[in-house]
């Protein structure tokens, strides 16, 4: 019974991962406000019904595509940081495997930072995956003197050290703020790169990436 129990287990594992890597494969054609499950299911010669048993609704596939896709990133931006030596080193080295990933897989991508997806809206499934490219930058932070402390508004300063409380770190509200502003770079940088906003200006964007990198990495106290 065990035996048969664990491989009925293991071939609904396989079967859902086919779903999704069918899923990613339409994301390159039609985009996220085109997937359909009859389509996902007509690809891999299911019958309509059948792929409900594993998603019971096109936004259900949609938040697993999502939180992989973070986890995706997120596990890449943990694997470019050595754990150890220049912390603005590790910074940069951060963002740059986070660019690379993107760059690797622009439809995931655009999936979790494109515009978005008519209709949906993120379950709380997506929040902890969310936030790893963040933490590791702050992991950088961890026992470092920083320059970044100042006054904040104290709307920001509520909210940054509601932040804190809900990430599990200890820096102040400048350094918050400050770590926020960098994160948005981050991300717009890459987004400004990978959908075409810097065609005509920094293109190809190698260097100002680089260079915002540094920079970030400077103003946050680094």
């Amino acid at each position: 019974m065990t035996t048969s129990r664990t491989a009925r287990e293991r071939a609904r594992a396989e079967l859902t991962q086919e779903i999704k890597d069918e899923a990613r494969r339409q994301l390159a054609e039609v985009g996220a406000h085109g997937l359909s499950l009859r389509a996902v299911a007509r690809e891999l010669g299911m019958v309509s019904s059948a792929i409900y048993r594993y998603f019971p609704s096109r936004d259900r596939l949609l938040t697993d595509l999502i939180v992989d896709a973070y986890n995706a990133i997120g596990e890449a931006a943990e694997r470019a940081d050595p754990g150890t030596g220049d912390p603005r080193e590790r910074w940069l080295a951060i963002w740059q495997g986070t660019r690379d990933w993107a760059r690797s897989h622009p439809h995931e991508y655009a999936l979790i930072y494109g515009s978005p997806i008519p209709g949906y809206a993120a379950p709380q499934d997506t929040v902890v995956p969310a936030s790893r490219v963040a933490l590791a930058l702050v992991k950088t932070l961890t026992n470092t003197k920083l320059r970044a402390e100042g006054e904040v508004p104290p709307e920001l300063r509520a909210q940054a050290e509601t932040l804190t409380k809900a990430l599990g770190i200890i820096a102040g509200p400048e350094t918050v703020s400050r770590l926020l502003m960098a994160w948005t770079q981050l991300f717009g940088a890459i987004s400004f790169d990978l959908f075409g906003q810097y065609v005509g200006s920094v293109d190809p964007a190698d260097a100002f990436f680089a260079h915002s990198a540094r920079r970030m990495a400077e103003f946050v106290g680094l």
